[in-house]
């Protein structure tokens, strides 16, 4: 990295000093996400660590085929792909208990299902304050209701995960052409890390994979959303429409980059080595700018075809067996590489 990495202290006090004292030196701007861009390690997040953790914590093993369907689509499959993890959490949750199927399966066994308030609360506590998504704004909430015992379960499970994060996360390589990349766009370009992965876990993995040094900044969820990272960055280099871009694999990517008016390059969902294979003909096209309009939009169809729209559950055909079997061979796979010993339902 070009800028000094972050220390704990600096994270909780305050987070967004790089972003601030950002200077422009490139002609250019591009933003790129990590988890499911740089590195193929969407599904084994979630599979291996989010959706097991959150099972274990709240005591949901019992509907671990529903869980696990419901929130890998929300993590992994849909348009929420890559949303803020108590984001994703409130949609499973949400999506779960309006289950008649789940509802009675819950019912048979007679299994609390978990209570959504403290993370309901949280959420528009942080919304209304304009804070990052994290344990960060999280631990400050919990300060002002101390006594709220959802709170530190919610937190203790978030910090599960960034625990287990270097166990598995963190081994997987980036993508191929990953590096020859970034070396490509180094040259013309400041180049940005945005995620909603804490700041730690970014840094963690990009100096690990000796990557760091072609970024300026490392922007994760403590920093806010990631239309705030670009916004506040193209506004302190001054930076046109045409020379912001930002490479993604979600919607939420798209988003962030269109709410500041950039270009956008996707790593869609099962074409990532694709994606990276082709991109330094598209950043040709970007750098001389002819990326803004029919090559952007032919790039822009192909994505949005990739993430679903419509859940499993929802339409007339449905059969759970088989939704669940669906992914099964994924999942099995990720564990037995990363987790032989781990729990996991096999239909």
């Amino acid at each position: 990295m070009v800028l000094s990495r972050l220390t704990e202290e600096h994270i909780r006090e305050n987070p967004e000093r790089q972003l601030k004292e950002f200077k422009r030196g490139k002609d250019f701007l591009v933003a790129i996400d990590t988890d499911g861009c740089i590195t193929d390690n969407m599904n084994g997040k979630q599979m291996l660590i989010f959706h097991p953790q959150y099972m274990e914590f709240y005591g949901l093993w019992d509907i671990e085929s529903y869980f696990r369907e419901v929130a890998e689509y929300y993590n992994l499959f849909s348009v929420d792909r890559g949303c803020n993890r108590f984001v994703a959490v409130q949609l499973t949750l949400t999506a779960l208990s309006q289950r008649a199927d789940v509802k009675k399966v819950l019912e048979e066994k007679n299994i609390q299902f978990s209570d959504r308030k403290p993370l309901d609360d949280y959420l528009t506590y942080a919304r209304e304050n304009k804070l990052g998504l994290g344990n960060p704004s999280l631990e400050r909430f919990l300060e002002k209701n101390p006594t709220n015992f959802g709170l530190y379960k919610l937190l203790g499970w978030s910090e599960a995960v960034n625990r287990t994060f270097p166990h598995i996360s963190a081994k997987i390589p980036p993508f191929n052409n990953v590096r020859e990349s970034l070396e490509l766009m180094a040259q013309y370009a400041d180049v940005i890390v945005v995620s909603k992965t804490p700041y730690k876990d970014l840094a963690d993995y990009w100096e690990a994979q000796g990557i760091a040094q072609y970024v300026r900044l490392i922007c994760g969820q403590e920093m806010g959303s990631k239309g705030h990272h670009i916004e506040m960055a193209k506004k302190a280099g001054g930076y046109r429409d045409d020379q912001v871009l930002m490479l993604g694999d979600g919607a939420g990517d798209l988003k962030a980059v269109k709410a500041n008016n950039g270009l956008f390059y996707a790593t869609p969902p099962g074409k990532e080595q694709e994606a990276w294979d082709e991109f330094p003909q598209a950043f040709q096209a970007f750098s001389k700018g002819k990326y803004a309009g029919e090559f952007e939009k032919k790039l822009l169809d192909e994505f949005n075809k990739s993430l679903l729209t419509t859940p499993s559950w929802e339409k007339t055909d449905y059969d759970h067996r088989s939704s669940y079997q669906g992914k099964q061979e994924i999942r099995r796979s990720l564990y037995q590489r990363f987790n032989p010993g781990g729990k996991l339902l096999i239909l």
